[in-house]
């Protein structure tokens, strides 16, 4: 069991502090997108002409707050779930369910961090450009660049990298637990999630 918490808390580790900062540009990424959508909302009504890139602007904020957010929602038990299987086994029982259920997830995320980096990011989609919108550099003297693609849909494969680093990390822990060691593992995240 020492060799599970010597790999254990360096991921929970790296896991807190990666997470701590997605949050954070998550959390201003759904600030500036709903100032987009208001802009956009009251250029349109108001003065019947919305700048295109308002638009574009909130799908790209959209997209990396939920690559950003759901590893942290993942790793603090605030998905979905229906437990009424495992509330029902014995706790061994439920307890390997949970790791074979671990697995499965670990496989899934391994073939979408495949789709996300070869179907998306480096692909001929990920090549383009999106219509409007630009990093205004000319505005420092240099020449404006049109956002690409691949920028919008890295937010997949981030996402799913990080809900893999969790998952492991998950994995580990329903280990130490199943082995007994369940006592000495830290409480993730906000607990008042997970009771609700």
């Amino acid at each position: 069991m020492p060799v599970l918490f010597g790999v254990l808390w360096p991921l929970q580790r790296l896991n807190t502090g990666l997470l701590a900062a997605g949050r954070v540009i998550a959390v201003t990424l759904l600030a500036l997108m709903v100032c987009f959508i208001l802009g956009q909302v009251f250029f349109r009504y108001v003065l019947n002409d919305a700048p295109r890139w308002t638009e574009e602007a909130a799908r790209f904020g959209m997209l990396w707050m939920t690559g950003l957010m759901a590893p942290v929602a993942y790793r603090q038990g605030g998905f979905v779930a229906i437990d009424m299987v495992e509330r029902a086994l014995p706790r061994i029982a439920a307890g390997i369910l949970t790791l074979v259920l671990l697995s499965l997830s670990l496989w899934v995320l391994c073939i979408m961090w495949d789709r996300g980096l070869n179907n998306h990011v480096v692909s001929l989609s990920g090549r383009g450009t999106m219509p409007s919108m630009r990093l205004p550099l000319d505005w420092f003297g240099g020449e404006s660049i049109k956002f690409k693609n691949q920028w919008m849909f890295a937010s997949l494969f981030v996402g799913v990298t990080l809900l893999i680093l969790v998952n492991i990390e998950l994995i580990l822990r329903q280990i130490i637990t199943l082995l007994g060691g369940a006592a000495r593992l830290t409480p993730l995240g906000d607990q008042t999630v997970m009771a609700e």
